[in-house]
Order: structure tokens, then C-alpha cells, then sequence
């Protein structure tokens, strides 16, 4: 099975917090989750963690390779860059992974770097998985916190993806 790609400043195991999500899923096809992955516009409509979401290039709502782009996530302004874009064509695992960030002091500086992997398995299901570094004071937080809300958000992102993927919104 295929991994995200990490930069060594965000490897899992040394940030100050990390999740993991997974999802296998039949009924779905890899090109249709993918569309709802990279359309922003179709974000809030699975997934109620997301809003205010803004492109810096405003006349598409679709991300793309170094797109800049904010939007609200689990009470946080988060900025964020597109770092890795890969489409699902010609059997290739499609990527999506960006850097987001809150800027502030120390006790309110934000730092991931958040990614989704989808793949087609061999008997034709589709597998998701997305996974969070985080570096900061928050994310710290977050990490002693029983169950680990960006555990559960991200759980209910992949969750609305499939059904969204499926037409059963």
C-alpha cells in the first residue's frame, strides 16, 4: 500500500501532535471521490468541520499544484498551499497534501501539514486515507485531549467523501 510523502519536519512521531485516518470503501470509484477532494465548493457540503473557504485564484473553486487558499477548520484560521497534487490518472495513487498554518505567538502559532491519499485495491474497492502533522502550542492541546477531535473531524471528512463520492448526500 501506498504512504504520504512526508518532509522530515513533519514526520509522524515527532510533532506535537499526529492523526491518522482510514477508509475502505466500495461502490465508489476513485474519480469520483477525487472530484469531491479537490472541489472546494463541495467541501460543506460533507463535511460541516470546514468553512469560509476562500481560493486565491477566484474563478474556480478546484484546487491545483501551489494553490494558496484559507479557510476555517476546528475553531482555527488556517492558510494553507497546495504542496502536492497528483490526479488519479493512468492508475496512479492520486495525492493531495498542503501546508497550513496560523500565524501568532507562541501560544498561538499552527502548523501542519495535512494530506489524503486514494487508491484503487486489487479487488476493486477504494481505499482513503488522510493524515495530520501538527507543530505548535494548539496542536499540543489537541494531542491531550480525550478523544483527539482532529482523530474524529478527520474520521467524519473521509466518512462524507464516501457518501459524497456515492451520491448519497
Amino acid at each position: 500500500m501506498q504512504a504520504i510523502n512526508w518532509s522530515t519536519e513533519y514526520l509522524p512521531g515527532t510533532t506535537d501532535n499526529f492523526v491518522s485516518n482510514e477508509v475502505i470503501a466500495s461502490g465508489v470509484t476513485l474519480e469520483n471521490v477525487w472530484v469531491n477532494l479537490v472541489d472546494t465548493a463541495k467541501w460543506t457540503t460533507y463535511y460541516d468541520n470546514a468553512a469560509n473557504i476562500v481560493l486565491d485564484d477566484q474563478t474556480t473553486s478546484k484546487l491545483k499544484f501551489a494553490e494558496h487558499f484559507r479557510f476555517d477548520t476546528f475553531g482555527f484560521p488556517i492558510d494553507a498551499q497546495v504542496m502536492e497534487l497528483v490526479a488519479p490518472t493512468d492508475g496512479q495513487v492520486a495525492r493531495l497534501g498542503w501546508h497550513g498554518w496560523q500565524n501568532g505567538d507562541a501560544e498561538t502559532q499552527f502548523d501542519v501539514y495535512h494530506a489524503f491519499l486514494i487508491e484503487e485495491l486489487a479487488d476493486g474497492q477504494v481505499r482513503l486515507l488522510t493524515q495530520e502533522s501538527q507543530i505548535g502550542k494548539p496542536a499540543q492541546d489537541l494531542a491531550k485531549q480525550t478523544p483527539n477531535p482532529m482523530l474524529n473531524g478527520h474520521q467524519s471528512w473521509l466518512d462524507g467523501l464516501v457518501k459524497a463520492a456515492k451520491g448519497n448526500l
